[in-house]
């Protein structure tokens, strides 16, 4: 089983800022991680490994070259080998861009590898951008069947058989091979790292993939030329301050002060 993990390096921060001339966002100074969802894909295939040895798990990211940071932490967990997706021409691209890009390093790869990919987990989204575009827009780039918000996995003699969480119900849906699966925050948490495997992270050496390895690629399908995203304006939104606190014990003269405050503020 060869199973390639999409990942990305997103801010570890709460204050996102943007650009305010390319509206995208300003990475300088903010300190980064490897993009949570990501994570969880990267366990669900380490959870295959588990049960089959023979499976070779390799994790891939588009980005500037301090992604690599991502692709190493990815290494210390469960991937054998790591490659970066790297070139100017690539900066800017929104999610369909950015698909078309990752659809062409996964041939390339398989091609570097002398492999094909049973399966390509992505986390369900990115939470520097949460749209949930990238992972089934590489299926529909791949002509691959997908499936989105998947908890956990197992390998069947058909394919794979996914636990897909929903809105009242998760669901068990069964999906032939090769494919596209997202990934959603499961009941458990992601292994750590070993001390071992850590070591050995520090010292890989991560290929780069840039323009040159892609003589083919359409330039109008990738960068701000490939991306039909426009964002028109940005913003942060003011959080509001001050409020009351009522005091005293639960019951009905705590209810009665909170209706008498509501009541004076319009709001019923």
């Amino acid at each position: 089983m060869n199973i390639l993990v999409c990942v990305k390096q997103v801010p570890d921060t709460t204050e996102i800022k943007i650009d305010p001339v390319t509206n995208t966002l300003i990475r300088a100074g903010v300190p980064s991680i490897v993009n949570p969802f990501d994570g969880y894909a990267l366990e669900a295939a380490a959870r295959v490994k588990d049960k089959d040895p023979d499976t070779r798990i390799v994790a891939v990211s588009m980005g500037p070259e301090q992604a690599k940071a991502a692709l190493k932490e990815c290494l210390s967990i469960a991937a054998d080998k790591a490659y970066l997706v790297s070139g100017r021409r690539f900066g800017g691209s929104d999610t369909l861009a950015t698909s078309y890009i990752l659809s062409r390093a996964v041939r390339k790869i398989e091609e570097l590898e002398g492999i094909q990919f049973d399966a390509i987990f992505c986390g369900k989204q990115a939470i520097d951008g949460d749209t949930a575009q990238v992972g089934p827009e590489m299926a529909e780039h791949l002509g691959y069947p997908q499936v989105t918000c998947g908890l956990e996995c197992r390998v069947t003699n058909e394919g794979l058989e996914v636990i897909r969480e929903g809105e009242n119900y998760n669901t068990r849906v069964a999906v032939s091979l090769p494919c596209v699966v997202t990934f959603t925050k499961p009941s458990w948490d992601p292994r750590y790292p070993s001390i071992k495997r850590r070591m050995a992270a520090n010292r890989a050496d991560i290929p780069v993939l840039c323009e040159n390895d892609f003589p083919d690629m359409d330039d109008g399908r990738i960068g701000l030329k490939g991306s039909p995203t426009h964002v028109k304006r940005t913003f942060v939104p003011q959080r509001k301050t001050g409020g009351i606190k009522l005091e005293g014990e639960p019951g009905a003269d705590l209810a009665k002060k909170l209706y008498k405050a509501l009541n004076n503020a319009a709001v019923i």
